[in-house]
């Protein structure tokens, strides 16, 4: 037993140091003028935290009954990694070489939340992104910016920011944040849908952001008898989910249910600290989709499974490998977000992509509906 302690206080430790290490705080002061030669990201950021009260911040990890807009603009420096985020060494930025905001305004609710929106919808597909556990406000902004320039999708970037305090011994508080938020987030996706210009919206979800992303739609779903047509795509990244909680999820999302992918690896070290304090119990982002119970379940609910585990990135927690992958985050734009489904077959996927996912394991049209009672119920 001490022994097991030990380890998860040193890996604790170890998720502290790789959170904070190299990144200062307050970078969300906009800077006078980018780069010219700078790609710019532009987002509406909708978040149930606190306002600071310092524009450097804007939001503290704290909670607020009030659901706050910001428009925000990032500039993208040229010449990087793809699946990068450049982080300033020191304020202000180098928008030449480093990651920048240009511009953050407050977007009062309603009428010029609409005006947004008409101004940025070309195509009529959103992307909404929910952030994962221990991020900052400015971590979750900076993570997305990557995420859609690298991803290249014609989308409208939608985050939702929810109450994080950045501090690995806040894992309980964060995930009752998760639970606070879940309202939020379901009236907001509930309203993105109802948009007669939207055609199409898909939600991707990271780490512990993916149950608050599963607890909104099983939501949505209980209360209107189904989750809204137009939510066609759910991509869950590194879920820290139950397996068991996930399949009772899975099921009462009802018939008519989102096409559904989950990104995992089995070398994904922060989610196997969560499932040491989560009673041992296997984590969704962690399972082999190739192994029994879960290949059986997989292949009756349809849900796509993509194995990153000889996937090697920078990241030595293995966590964020979905956006710190060139590949993955090509995949995620040019497929998954317009609601393609993969298979290990897939000719309509690039080569270059395709010999990527194929190395780092197999691609699995299946589930994870984890109760065996579940699945049998929904076939019958």
């Amino acid at each position: 037993m001490r022994k097991r302690a030990s380890q998860v206080v040193a890996l604790l430790v170890g998720l502290a140091v790789a959170g904070c290490a190299g990144r200062p705080e307050g970078v969300l002061t906009p800077i006078a003028a980018g780069q010219q030669s700078a790609s710019t990201v532009t987002m509406l950021v909708a978040t149930s935290r606190k306002p600071s009260g310092d524009s450097a911040t804007l939001f503290s990890g704290e909670r607020s009954l009030t659901l706050s807009l910001t428009d925000i603009t990032i500039s993208i420096p040229p010449h990087r990694s793809s699946g990068t985020v450049q982080w300033p060494k020191k304020l202000p930025p180098d928008p030449g070489k480093e990651f920048a905001v240009v511009r953050a305004q407050n977007v009062e609710r309603g009428t010029e939340a609409r005006k947004w929106f008409q101004k940025y919808n070309k195509m009529g597909h959103v992307l909404v992104f929910v952030h994962g556990f221990n991020n900052r406000y400015e971590d979750s902004v900076f993570r997305f910016a990557q995420i859609v320039h690298d991803a290249d999708a014609e989308v409208v970037p939608l985050l939702f920011a929810w109450p994080s305090r950045a501090n690995v011994l806040d894992y309980n508080y964060d995930k009752e944040s998760t639970n606070f938020s879940r309202t939020a987030l379901e009236e907001g996706l509930g309203i993105i849908a109802e948009d007669p210009t939207v055609k199409e919206v898909t939600v991707m979800a990271h780490s512990m952001g993916t149950w608050l992303a599963m607890e909104s739609l099983r939501q949505m779903a209980l209360r209107d008898g189904r989750v809204a047509a137009k939510i066609k795509n759910v991509i869950l990244a590194s879920p820290d989910l139950d397996v068991d909680v996930f399949g009772r999820q899975w099921w009462e999302l009802g018939e008519n249910k989102p096409k559904i992918t989950i990104f995992v690896s089995q070398d994904d070290r922060a989610l196997k600290v969560s499932r040491r304090i989560s009673g041992g119990v296997d984590r969704v982002g962690l399972i082999n989709p190739a192994a029994e119970p879960y290949r059986t379940k997989l292949e009756t609910a349809g849900v796509t499974v993509v194995d990153l585990t000889r996937l090697k990135t920078d990241d030595w927690l293995n966590h964020g490998k979905f956006a710190e992958s060139p590949e993955v985050v090509q995949l995620i734009g040019s497929r998954l977000v317009t609601g393609q489904t993969l298979t290990d077959s897939d000719v309509g996927i690039g080569e270059t992509v395709y010999r990527a996912v194929d190395t780092v394991g197999r691609v699995a049209a299946t589930t994870v509906a984890a109760p065996i009672t579940l699945v049998d119920r929904g076939r019958r």
